[in-house]
């Protein structure tokens, strides 16, 4: 089966339904349909976005036998239940982060995957620097890793007024800023250096103890010491209340040799730093490694983005549908890895100490 002949649908309405859509779309897959919070959403947004039609219910959707693939873009809590649906009616699934709301759900939800093709969208990797980021240290052109820092900030929970679903516990989950933005921090790290993040030690921040008349369950910032099984350590920073930040993930990797510093916002460059002689790498294929050079699908000069790599993840998943495989698919194994970093950040807030952290 090739991404022609799939047909896909949708659990949510929200903005992640949408970046997801166009990527279905971009990939040739046939839409069947979306379900929303009501029928009449789920209508609305069918007509609205062009996923098909609206189904009425989970069940509905999942039951029919021309879906091959469904993309959960639902609130955080829904997952586990919407994934299981999905699953038990024998179909491949797309699930946003977190997988689960806990390590022990996002496990459940791995093992109960079985044969099913999975995707759990870390798109940051599909950025083609990432790659080439990643390439040079598997190489070994950077040495060993001394230490890594990184930060993901945000401001878009800055105003208290600013109420949404994700700081409301029930909805959201323990953990809003590192299991929605620490999550794709950690898991870029540990994807370029080929290294895990061992032990963290933590502490958190919960700026407004309301927003909107609601009261916030979870924190609106963390920062993290952490250690590598390699023997590394480093710190990390997420936040979203920080003024002026829309999407500041930056990674930097020092290495005996030299260092490796991606930043998203500006993803046509990666710095390449040396003692002397440090350079700016352009996404030119000219200079870049094969992997690399198959996600820069236009020439040098004409910049790539966040719906580009979000557009590859879905293609390389679809593609795994169809039994091809590509190195670097975010499966469902890495989302509940996410789950037990989360776990143990969330560990060592509480605890005020150093965490192992636990493998699924």
């Amino acid at each position: 089966m090739d991404a022609a002949s799939l047909t896909v649908g949708f659990l949510g309405t929200g903005f992640m339904t949408q970046v997801h859509s166009r990527g279905a779309r971009l990939a040739g897959a046939r839409i069947a349909g979306v379900v929303g919070s009501s029928p009449a959403k789920g209508a609305a947004a069918a007509r609205e976005l062009r996923l098909g039609r609206g189904y009425d219910s989970v069940a509905e959707l999942v039951s029919d036998p021309e879906i091959d693939l469904v993309h959960v873009c639902t609130p955080n809590a829904l997952h586990a239940e919407q994934v299981r649906a999905v699953l038990a009616a024998g179909k491949h699934v797309i699930c946003e982060k977190p997988l689960g709301v806990t390590g022990d759900e996002a496990a459940g939800l791995l093992a109960a995957a079985g044969d099913a093709v999975t995707g759990v969208p870390f798109v940051y990797r599909f950025h083609p620097l990432v790659r080439e980021a990643r390439a040079r240290v598997r190489a070994g052109d950077i040495g060993t890793v001394l230490h890594v820092n990184g930060v993901y900030l945000q401001d878009w929970m800055l105003d208290p007024a600013n109420h949404n679903w994700r700081a409301d516990g029930d909805a959201g989950g323990p953990s809003r800023a590192f299991a929605d933005i620490g999550s794709h921090l950690c898991d870029l790290v540990e994807f370029v250096t080929g290294d895990r993040i061992a032990r963290v030690c933590a502490v958190k921040s919960t700026v407004y103890a309301q927003r909107g008349g609601h009261v916030v369950d979870n924190e609106d910032a963390g920062a993290l010491l952490v250690t590598t099984t390699g023997g590394a350590i480093g710190t990390l920073l997420v936040s979203q209340v920080a003024p002026g930040r829309k999407n500041g993930l930056v990674i930097e990797i020092a290495g005996s040799a030299e260092s490796i510093r991606f930043d998203q916002e500006q993803p046509e460059t990666i710095w390449l730093g040396r003692a002397t002689g440090s350079v700016l790498l352009p996404r030119d294929p000219d200079q870049l490694g094969p992997d690399a050079q198959r996600l820069s699908i236009i020439p040098a000069g004409h910049p790539q983005g966040y719906q580009d790599a979000f557009n590859a993840f879905i293609a390389d998943t679809y593609a795994a549908v169809g039994g091809e495989t590509s190195d670097g698919l975010p499966t469902f194994a890495d989302g509940a890895r996410a789950a037990r970093l989360t776990d143990a950040f969330l560990a060592a807030t509480d605890q005020a100490g150093w965490v192992d952290v636990v493998d699924s």
